[in-house]
């Protein structure tokens, strides 16, 4: 993604209470922003680093995992996995009052987004290390000469742990690749900060690690730069994203809110789909 620009107010459920710029770079993106939360995406994983099966998770220094999951319940199919998905995945209730579904709806499982060589997202097939991927897209409608606030989540399921912490490593390398990137004809982000907590950073107790990044988004449709905020997550063989992109009157507290909370419901329901029955 892009960089330049403070990042600031990430809350909810343990995600950056207080963010460090652990990872910040400053490339000169334009002035442009914005994004899509299901814009990431693994290619060969590293051949070590350190991470053990799906299932098995590694404590944190207190020796305290993240999910004492199940390995009955982890998903091993594709099947299996889009069924976890359709029960962790954000709905509009997720972000709070008045988020509505916007259409599409849902992507279809057979694609998702892949950054290329020249900083344009295109719609590709998952690499074999994804079991399943689904994207949902979101609007808090324009009203009161405020413009519409976009806003998408996604949830990956992997093969393993080590393909979901590779997603993530790629995404920081993407992220310094391309200062500003296009989403779609007409969508251009950029002036991005990014930020970096492993799991037990700064409140960061919910996820193996998260990534958020902030900036600025330009739209043929909104104009610009408006705020944009992307928020990922991962732990087990999981990943969760959302993105917010806002508009005309909308502010940075308004995106921080809707992002948080979403993000926030997915680790509950993922936590308590996949922990071991007491």
């Amino acid at each position: 993604m892009a960089r330049g620009g403070p990042i600031r107010g990430w809350r909810g459920y343990g995600i950056l209470a207080a963010v460090p710029l652990l990872l910040a770079t400053a490339c000169g993106g334009g002035g442009e922003g914005g994004g899509d939360a299901a814009k990431k995406r693994p290619s060969a994983s590293p051949s070590a680093t350190g991470t053990t099966a799906a299932g098995k998770e590694t404590p944190d220094a207190t020796g305290k995992p993240v999910i004492d999951a199940d390995p009955a319940r982890l998903p091993a199919s594709r099947s299996a996995a889009l069924d976890l998905i359709g029960r962790v995945i954000a709905d509009p209730e997720s972000f709070g009052p008045g988020v509505v579904e916007r259409s599409p709806y849902e992507s279809g499982p057979a694609t998702w987004p892949v950054l290329g060589s020249d900083c344009i997202w295109r719609q590709e097939k998952p690499v074999s290390s994804v079991l399943a991927t689904v994207t949902r897209s979101f609007e808090v409608p324009a009203a009161q000469g405020k413009g519409p606030i976009r806003l998408s989540a996604v949830m990956t399921v992997h093969r393993t742990r080590e393909d979901a912490r590779w997603e993530m490593a790629e995404s920081i390398e993407e992220t310094m690749r391309c200062p500003t990137q296009q989403l779609r004809e007409g969508e251009l982000i950029g002036s991005m900060v990014s930020a970096s907590l492993m799991q037990g950073e700064s409140a960061e107790n919910n996820s193996e690690d998260a990534l958020v990044e902030a900036g600025k988004y330009r739209s043929s449709a909104l104009g610009g730069p408006h705020p944009y905020l992307w928020q990922q997550a991962q732990t087990l063989q999981f990943t969760v994203a959302v993105t917010g992109k806002g508009a005309k009157g909308r502010t940075d507290k308004e995106m921080d809110a809707l992002t948080n909370q979403a993000q926030a419901t997915m680790l509950l329901r993922l936590k308590s789909a996949v922990e071991k029955q007491s």
